[in-house]
Parts: C-alpha cells; structure tokens; sequence
C-alpha cells in the first residue's frame, strides 16, 4: 500500500494522477534495470568471439521473450553468444519487441517471415543468418531447459560430437506433467521415425539440440523443411550416420501463450516421414494426392450401391451422382490435407471446384481410353483397368496443380 500526504483541497482527481505515475515510474523503474543489466552482458559477452547462435522461432511468444533472455544470459556466461528469433509474423507485437531489445543489446536479433510460416523451414533461415560456428535450437516458450544448454555446446565444440540432443527418453529425462496419452502419441512417433533416420536417437522428435555448422551445411541440400520436427529431417538427411550425444533434460510446462499442438502438426509430420522415405522416388504430394483417390473410389462405390439399391435410381443416373460425389469428396480432402499450404477459401473454394472437376472429366476420358487400347491389345482385363487409373491419377494431379492448386 502507498501512502500520500494529501495537500489541503487536492482533489480527487489529483490523487489518481499521482499514484498513475507513481505506478508508471516503478515499472519504468524495472525495464531500465533490466536494460542496464543486459547491456552489462552484452558487452561482456561481445568482448568475446562470437561462438554459439542460440535459433528460436516464434509465434505470438511476447510474453516470453525477457525471460528467455534472462535465463540465456545467466546460463551462457563466459561464452561469446548470440540468440537469433524468427518470427513468423506475430501479431502480439513479437518482432517489435525484439527489435527494440535488439537496439541496446547487439547479441538479440530478429528475422521476421511475412507470408510463410514453419518451424522447420524458420529454423534453417535462423541458422544461415549467423556466423556462429556452432548452432541451438530451443523453443521461446521456456518449455525446454535452458540449463542443459552449456552441456549441448560442450559437447559440438570440445568433446568432438556432430550433433547433441535434448532428451526426455534416457535416464534422468522426463516429459514431465505430460499426460499418457500424450506420451504414448510422443513415443509411437519416435517409433515411426527411426525408419527414416540414419543415426538413431531416443528423442528424434525433440526441439532442443546443438549442431556443428559443418553438419548442417552436409544435410542442408536434402532438407525437407516441412512441418515441426526439423531434428528429425536432419537426422534423415545427413550424407551419413553422425556421432550424436544425448543429454537428459525435463520438458517444463509453458509459462505464456497458447501451445501451437494441433492436426496439422501430426499432418506435416506424416508428410515429412513420407518425404524421407518415397521423396527419392515420387513427389510426397502426389503420393498424398493418389491416396485420397484410392479412399474416393470407396466413396464412389458407396454412393454407387446406395443409388442403386436403396434408391432404386438407374445404373447411368447412380454412376453420374456417385462420380459427382467422390470427386466432390477427392476435392474437398486434397484442398484440406494435400494442397494445406495452397487452401483455397470462400469464393476461390467454389472456382476451384469447378476446375476440378473439369480436369477430373478429362482424367476420366483418357482413363477410359487407355483402359480400351490395353485391353484390345488382348491384355487381363485388370491389367486394362490398372494402366487407365494410372494415366487418370496423373493426369489429374499434374492438371490440378496447374488449374485448381496454382502457386501464387
């Protein structure tokens, strides 16, 4: 409680003035201690080599940032470091903040992305904007432990590892308040991604690790860049196994802001898992794309039965409600999942449509014709019908990326 000595006929008013700018210059009070004690670091800090970048992508983490420097600062001393943020564009005033840190304190720089986002693809753009020879990636959230930090960059520089991994799965780690759910989603995930990594760790899906500037420029022409688990994608795209440490830490719940955890994380994961395991062969996409055409024939042959035997419609008026439905059905899942990056919406839904279907049409007539040249050649039936599906899936998906899912 403050207390005021009140002036003969000072009024009210007067009196809310006062402790309003009382209030404001105890919080000024505040942000110029911690102005003069990060200035302080900074040029301690800069009085040494730079050796260590610390990358953070953010989105919408203004709340965390002081923190995060903080505890950089206190764990980082006696090394020359610099933390480089890529915002993706935050509306909470992210990237403003940075900036104006970053004014008085040389070691804080921000990337802002306008019009991309990604953690993957943002940790790599972080990565290429620094000088530092060895690299950290952690999250802004302060779900990760910064303590273990020293022990990553320990491992890069001294003690000859490639690549040094925040873990939860060894002895001494923890996902802490997770639930089980949770962590079982976590671990069957884990389990999935050694099929795609050439040097196996306990945590592929972790976001904290340190990584030698030299290992990343090896994997770096192979990088997928998709979705969130970029620890995975290096894993997956070096020349070669590499020499990795593991270091326990516990995964804290976070402080401020809401968690980024949704479908599309599982989405692009799959996507990323696909890419390292067919990428060499075909196009992620157009495996996605052939995928939905396969669950559209059931679609259509379930319209198909339900026209014909419900209903009692005619065989050619059940066929063209059942086309109509899985292409309608094929279109709606491919906007959705396939082309998630390139989503049409409002009206350009409906335009997008439209040619979809116009290139499924003449998908469908050459189908049927090479269905027919196969078979009068005096090949199986089935044979026929497999060498139509193929020239309709192709056509429909080199059509559409061209037609329906244009790149801006």
């Amino acid at each position: 409680m403050r207390l005021s000595l009140l002036e003969p006929g000072m009024l009210k008013a007067d009196i809310a003035h006062s402790d309003e700018v009382a209030d404001r210059r105890v919080i000024g009070d505040a942000d110029a201690v911690w102005r003069r004690a990060a200035m302080a670091g900074a040029q301690q800090s800069q009085d040494r080599p730079l050796e260590l970048a610390v990358i953070l992508p953010t989105l919408n983490e203004a709340g965390n940032i002081k923190a995060v420097i903080e505890r950089l600062e206190a764990v980082l001393s006696g090394i020359g470091w610099e933390a480089v943020f890529v915002d993706d564009n935050s509306s909470d005033g992210t990237a403003d903040l940075l900036r104006e840190i970053g004014r008085t304190d040389r070691r804080i720089r921000v990337v802002q992305r306008v019009g991309r986002r990604g953690l993957a693809s943002a940790v790599v753009e972080g990565m290429l904007a620094t000088a530092a020879p060895a690299l950290v990636v952690m999250d802004a959230d302060l779900q990760h432990d910064e303590a273990v930090l020293p022990e990553l960059f320990d491992a890069v520089t001294r003690q000859g590892y490639d690549m040094a991994v925040g873990t939860r799965y060894v002895a001494g780690g923890s996902t802490g308040g997770w639930d089980s759910s949770r962590e079982r989603a976590s671990r069957f995930a884990t389990r999935l991604a050694a099929l795609a990594m050439k040097t196996n760790v306990s945590d592929p899906m972790s976001g904290l690790f340190a990584i030698r500037r030299e290992v990343l420029v090896d994997a770096l022409p192979r990088l997928s860049n998709v979705g969130f688990k970029i620890l995975l994608d290096l894993l997956a795209s070096t020349s070669g196994p590499i020499k990795v440490k593991e270091v326990p830490y516990t995964f804290r719940n976070r402080l401020a802001g809401e968690s980024k955890l949704d479908a599309r994380v599982l989405q692009e994961y799959l996507v990323l898992l696909l890419e390292k395991l067919f990428g060499r062969f075909l196009p992620v996409r157009f495996l996605m794309f052939a995928a939905v055409g396969a669950v559209g024939l059931i679609v259509h042959l379930a319209v198909l039965g339900l026209a014909l035997r419900i209903f009692g419609v005619d065989f050619r008026a059940a066929q063209a409600v059942a086309v109509l439905a899985a292409m309608t059905f094929n279109y709606a899942v491919n906007n959705s999942l396939t082309y998630r990056d390139m989503r049409l919406k409002g009206t350009a839904f409906f335009r997008g449509l439209a040619t979809f279907y116009a290139v499924c049409l003449v998908g469908a007539i050459g189908n049927i014709g090479v269905g027919e040249l196969v078979y009068s050649l005096h090949y199986q039936w089935w044979l026929a019908g497999v060498a139509g599906a193929v020239v309709g899936v192709v056509w429909n998906y080199a059509a559409s990326s061209v037609f329906t899912w244009r790149r801006k």
